[in-house]
C-alpha cells in the first residue's frame, strides 16, 4: 500500500462549471445568512492572528447545526474540495486559515454556539463546538462551578478549537490540557458521517478511545461539533500573587515549596521576564507593576481551594514569607481583591501581544522538562543572540507545566523583512536546543502551517507511520484541513 497525503483531492483542477455548481449547492445548505463571498468578510478569515500566515478561499460557510456541516462534507468530498474548519481563528500558528493552494472551503462554526445542557450532578456541560471559550466559563460560574480551561484568547477562541488544537493555558499545572476537560466529542468525519461520542462518562472501556483521536488533530481528521465537557467545583477562596525571584532555579524552587506547603491547590505559575513587563507596562498603560521594580525574573502564582474556610490569602503570604528567609524571593505582592487580582494577570496576557506591538516578531512554542528549563533557557537565549546580534529575546511561559513561549523582537538595525526572512533559521536553533534538552517543538499551539513538518522532521519513522496510517484511514483523500500537521512534509509508506 502507499500513502501519498498530498494525493486524492483535485480541486485546483476543478472545470470552472463544476466549481460555480458546487459553490451554488453549499450556498444552499446554510442558507442566505450562512455563507460570504464579500473579500472584506472573508478578509479576517484567511489571515492568522499574527498576520504573518494568509492565504486565499472563493467561500466561507457557517454552519448552524452539526447536520449542516456533515452536508457541506459530503458536497466538498463529491466536488473534490478542501475544507479549513475555523473556530476563532486565534492561532499563533496558521492553523485555521487556507493555503491558497486549490480550492479550499471556510468552514467557520460561530453560528453553532449553543450551550445544550449543564449537569451539575454529573459535573458535565454539553457545548456546540462555537462556543466561546469565554461563555462556556461564564456558564460555569452562573451554575456554581469551574471550567478550568484559561487563555489570554479566551474571549475570541471557540472551545471546537481549543479541543482541535489541544489547548494548554495556565491552569494546565492543576486541571490538565483541554484533552483532560473532555469526556465526549461529536465529529463529522471525511466522508460526511457524524460520529455521535457525546457521552458524559468518566469510566468507559468499550473499545478504543476516539475521541483523543480529534483532539490535537487541528481538523486534519475530522470536524468537531460538539463536546462533553468536565465542571468542577468552583473555587472559594483565591490568592494571586507576583514575586520578584533572582533566578530562573530560584522560581523553580519556589515552585517546589509551594507544591509542598499547599497539598496541591497551586493552580498556575507563571515565568515573566522584566524586558517583557517592560514592554506590557508600555503598550498598556492601564497595566501598573506591583512591585518597587522590575527584577530580571518575575513569576506569577495562583492558590485556589473550594474550601470556604481556607483563607488562600494566609497560605499563600505564609509560602512566600517562608521563601523570603530562604532567599529564594525579593519583592511579593499578594492580591487584596479580585481586582488586582486580575490586575496582575493583565501584566502576563499581555505579554505576546506586547512583543508583537513592539515590532516584528518571530514566536516560539516548546516544552521542556522542568528541572532542564534554567540551563534551557540559557543555552538557548545564548545561541540565538549570537545569531541575531540586537534582538530583543522575551522568554516567557508556563513554568509549571514546562511551556516556554519566545518572543524574538526584530533589532532596530535590520529591516522587518530581512528579520522575518530568518524565521526558520531562528525556528531551528529553539527546535534544536529544545531537542537537545529531551523536549517538544509544539508545546500547547500546535503545528498548524508553521511546523507543519515538525512530525516528519523530528519524529521516528515507527511514529510517524503510525500517523501516517490513522491520516489516512480517516481522510484518505486529505481533504480535511490541508497543509497542516502532517502534509508540509511529504513521505510515502510502503506496506
Amino acid at each position: 500500500m502507499t500513502l501519498d497525503m498530498k494525493a486524492g483531492v483535485s480541486g485546483e483542477q476543478i472545470r470552472p462549471d463544476r466549481l460555480a455548481e458546487a459553490l451554488e449547492r453549499l450556498k444552499e445548505t446554510v442558507g442566505p445568512s450562512g455563507w460570504s463571498t464579500h473579500p472584506g468578510l472573508l478578509e479576517p478569515h484567511v489571515v492568522d492572528w499574527t498576520g504573518v500566515m494568509r492565504g486565499s478561499s472563493p467561500l466561507l460557510l457557517k454552519p448552524a447545526r452539526t447536520e449542516e456541516v456533515a452536508t457541506i462534507v459530503s458536497i466538498c468530498r463529491e466536488y473534490g474540495l478542501k475544507i479549513v474548519p475555523q473556530g476563532g481563528n486565534t492561532s499563533l500558528v496558521g492553523g485555521a486559515v487556507p493555503s491558497g493552494k486549490g480550492v479550499e472551503i471556510l468552514v467557520n462554526l460561530a453560528r453553532m454556539n449553543k450551550v445544550r445542557a449543564v449537569d451539575t450532578i454529573n459535573d458535565t456541560m454539553t457545548v456546540d463546538a462555537g462556543c466561546l471559550l469565554a461563555s462556556i466559563q461564564a456558564e460555569a460560574e452562573k451554575n456554581e462551578r469551574l471550567f478550568p480551561l484559561r487563555l489570554a484568547s479566551e474571549g475570541n477562541c471557540q472551545i471546537g478549537g481549543n479541543l482541535a488544537s489541544n489547548a494548554g493555558g495556565s491552569n494546565v499545572l492543576r486541571y490538565g490540557n483541554t484533552r483532560d476537560l473532555v469526556l465526549g466529542l461529536e465529529v463529522v468525519l471525511a466522508d460526511g458521517r457524524i460520529w455521535n461520542g457525546m457521552r458524559g462518562l468518566r469510566k468507559d472501556n468499550m473499545g478504543y478511545d476516539l475521541k483523543q483521536l480529534f483532539i490535537g488533530s487541528e481538523g486534519t481528521l475530522g470536524i468537531i461539533t460538539g463536546a462533553v465537557l468536565k465542571l468542577f467545583a468552583r473555587p472559594a477562596s483565591v490568592a494571586t500573587a507576583v514575586c520578584a525571584v533572582p533566578s530562573v532555579k530560584a522560581a523553580l524552587d519556589l515552585l517546589a515549596l509551594c507544591k509542598q506547603r499547599t497539598g496541591g491547590q497551586v493552580t498556575a505559575f507563571e515565568l515573566m521576564p522584566g524586558t517583557g513587563l517592560e514592554l506590557v507596562l508600555k503598550h498598556f498603560p492601564a497595566c501598573r507593576l506591583p512591585l518597587e521594580r522590575l527584577c530580571e525574573w518575575q513569576v506569577l502564582i495562583e492558590f485556589s481551594s473550594s474550601d470556604e474556610t481556607a483563607s488562600q490569602q494566609e497560605r499563600m503570604t505564609a509560602v512566600l514569607a517562608e521563601a523570603y528567609e530562604a532567599g529564594l524571593v525579593s519583592d511579593a505582592v499578594v492580591s487584596a481583591s479580585l481586582s488586582q487580582s486580575r490586575s496582575f494577570w493583565a501584566l502576563r496576557e499581555g505579554l505576546a501581544e506586547a512583543d508583537m506591538m513592539e515590532g516584528p516578531t518571530i514566536q516560539g512554542d516548546i516544552a521542556v522538562p522542568i528541572s532542564s528549563i534554567p540551563d534551557f533557557l540559557e543555552i538557548c537565549s545564548a545561541a540565538i543572540s549570537q545569531a541575531v546580534k540586537g534582538a530583543r529575546i522575551i522568554a516567557f511561559g508556563h513554568l509549571g507545566d514546562g511551556n516556554i513561549h519566545f518572543g524574538i523582537i526584530q533589532p532596530a538595525d535590520v529591516l522587518p523583512k530581512d528579520f522575518l526572512a530568518r524565521s526558520d533559521e531562528i525556528h531551528g536553533i529553539i527546535n534544536h536546543n529544545t531537542l537537545r534538552f529531551g523536549g517538544t517543538v509544539s508545546a500547547e499551539h500546535g503545528l498548524g502551517t508553521l511546523k507543519a513538518g515538525a512530525v516528519l522532521k523530528y519524529r521516528g519513522e515507527v511514529e510517524q507511520d503510525l500517523m501516517l496510517a490513522i491520516k489516512h484511514s480517516l481522510d484518505p483523500s486529505g481533504m480535511m484541513n490541508p497543509g497542516k500537521v502532517l502534509e508540509a512534509g511529504r513521505r510515502q509508506l510502503q506496506e
